[in-house]
């Protein structure tokens, strides 16, 4: 979309939203533009996110389990880390990511910058610790130049690191789906069988989980309601942050922003297919067996909020020196 357009329609949301017009109708709301923003600490951040220097093997960065490329995520069903080991959970979507009530499956990090600095020090995933990768960067003269220039100090620090990725996925958004557009007044932006989709989403309960802008991430529910899941993951969920045992089996609710895209499903990845999602949700949560029809239209709806991707320059990283620590390759 271009800048002008999106000036307008942002405009456009702001006149619905004083008016009470958006909110007042439905249980979704169309995505807002992002707010409070350091774009220092944002064109920073891309580059960290985008940097595999960050990684004991210097091969695994951000991007490598939330490529922007892919809905911001791997589309495997969990993701590889380093000495390819196969991770125990699907990688969520990055996108849309700050909307969420917490981020992990389990909600370990409240908020993005405490989650960008788990998967760097994780034996699993970039199997670094946070010493070692303020170590690399500090090697980087162009990078000691940016930190100085963006926080105002000449010691790097993790604490710096984690909010500056975090700044950088605060922009990512995904406005303008056609669904929005429908939200916005646009009433030929959704074809009927789409629509229908939408009202027997509503109808079945859908919307008591998936809600608000994000269409999820807010709320934390038992994966298994009226019939149990077979899991293929031993995640516990939020049981293994409370203690609770109540909590067990309970996860986040997932964005469904974007979720044509961010396949396969499920915190173990099992569901392979949005159809298929759509069978064992409304089965296991909601106690209702769709028909072939309903199935599909309720499909056409959920691929009616892939919205506007990320769209920007990918980062030319500083490079390394002589003095940069070598990272150790794959054993």
């Amino acid at each position: 979309m271009k800048i002008k357009t999106l000036i307008i329609s942002w405009a456009f949301v702001g006149i619905l939203a004083v008016t009470g017009v958006v909110s007042a109708k439905e249980p979704i709301d169309p995505i807002m533009p992002v707010k409070d923003i350091n774009l220092a600490q944002v064109e920073l951040g891309k580059k960290l996110y985008f940097d595999p220097r960050l990684s004991k093997s210097g091969f695994i960065s951000c991007n490598s389990c939330h490529n922007l490329s892919m809905g911001g995520t791997d589309n495997l069903k969990t993701s590889i880390g380093h000495n390819w080991q196969q991770g125990p959970i699907n990688a969520p979507t990055v996108l849309n990511s700050s909307m969420n009530v917490a981020q992990f499956w389990d909600g370990r990090a409240a908020d993005l910058k405490e989650q960008a600095g788990g998967p760097i020090a994780s034996p699993g995933e970039m199997a670094f610790t946070h010493t070692l990768a303020i170590e690399v960067l500090e090697s980087i003269p162009q990078y000691v130049t940016e930190f100085k220039l963006v926080f105002g100090t000449d010691n790097i620090n993790i604490d710096h690191v984690t909010q500056a990725i975090a700044e950088f996925e605060k922009t990512l958004v995904t406005p303008n789906s056609r669904f929005d557009q429908w939200l916005l007044g646009d009433k030929d932006a959704l074809t009927e069988e789409e629509l229908a989709g939408y009202q027997l989403f509503k109808k079945s309960g859908c919307v008591i989980c998936h809600n608000g802008a994000a269409v999820g991430g807010n709320s934390f529910q038992k994966m298994g309601v009226l019939e149990p899941y077979e899991a293929k993951s031993p995640a516990e969920g939020l049981s293994a942050v409370t203690g609770k045992e109540s909590d067990h089996f309970k996860f986040k609710v997932p964005t469904l922003r974007n979720v044509e895209l961010t396949y396969p499903y499920f915190h173990d990845g099992e569901a392979e297919t949005l159809t298929e999602a759509v069978d064992v949700m409304g089965r296991l949560q909601l106690g209702k067996e769709f028909t072939q029809d309903e199935n599909a239209s309720i499909v056409a709806f959920l691929k009616t909020l892939t919205g506007d991707q990320p769209s920007f320059t990918f980062p030319i990283l500083p490079p390394s020196t002589d003095k940069t620590p070598q990272p150790k390759p794959f054993e």
